[in-house]
């Protein structure tokens, strides 16, 4: 059975913060970094506009949260969830992932890129659970990331969901709007993680993660971000927003 995390164990599954200098902007001047207040208003704006943040990845349990965060590396989340309705309602833990077997599993998930390498991955997991695990997802970030296709962020969203770790699941939204907003300057997933476990108010560690990869998916987009959108714009340090 899943476990919460305690607050002593919570605080263990993260990395020590690490502190990264401002980046020049275009014109060489030095860009401000974000004060703690300013941070702390940053959270605060968020929360009040969405105080419970959900991820967006279908899933019943543990495993199938484990599955389905494996399927979206390089995939959208509709396009997850699409292919795994189905398979979901019948499978549902290691056991059953290996009685359905590789075959059939890449039937379910074949809209999906990368579905053979995926499939592969969730087979050979499945296996190790059951063989190291006793089948169980185990409430440890080190455990998960020895896992088959289970990188940091997996493992990140996984402690996070799962079993209510604080932790910062830095995708490609995620780093994208700490750098534009001013809240890191990291240019990896690793840093920009450092940059938040350090700089985010604890009392919005939980959720942290999931309203940037939200303002990021819905607001702060890739190619031109809905600026004037934006609950926090007047915060935010990106220099070219849009009118």
């Amino acid at each position: 059975m899943s476990k919460r995390l305690s607050a002593d164990e919570r605080s263990a599954a993260l990395p020590a913060p690490r502190s990264h200098a401002p980046r020049a902007t275009r014109g060489g001047a030095r860009r401000r970094g974000l004060s703690s207040a300013e941070i702390q208003e940053i959270f605060r704006r968020f929360a009040a506009a969405n105080p419970e943040p959900k991820g967006e990845l279908e899933h019943t349990n543990p495993f199938t949260l484990l599955v389905a965060v494996v399927l979206s590396a390089q995939a959208t989340d509709a396009g997850v969830n699409k292919a795994t309705r189905a398979l979901f309602r019948k499978v549902d833990t290691p056991q059953k992932m290996l009685a359905l077997g590789e075959d059939a599993l890449r039937e379910h998930i074949k809209s999906i890129g990368l579905y053979r390498a995926k499939a592969k991955n969730v087979i050979l997991l499945s296996e190790k659970l059951i063989r190291e695990f006793g089948g169980e997802i185990p409430a440890d970030r080190d455990a998960l990331e020895t896992l088959p296709g289970v990188g940091r962020k997996t493992a990140n969203v996984v402690m996070n969901i799962a079993f209510g770790a604080p932790t910062m699941a830095v995708d490609t939204h995620v780093l994208r709007v700490s750098n534009r907003i001013g809240l890191s300057e990291g240019k990896t997933p690793l840093a920009v993680e450092a940059d938040l476990l350090a700089k985010v108010p604890p009392e919005y560690g939980l959720h942290a993660h999931h309203w940037l990869i939200l303002h990021g998916r819905y607001v702060c987009k890739a190619r031109r971000p809905a600026c004037p959108a934006c609950l926090i714009r007047d915060i935010c340090r990106f220099p070219d927003k849009t009118l």
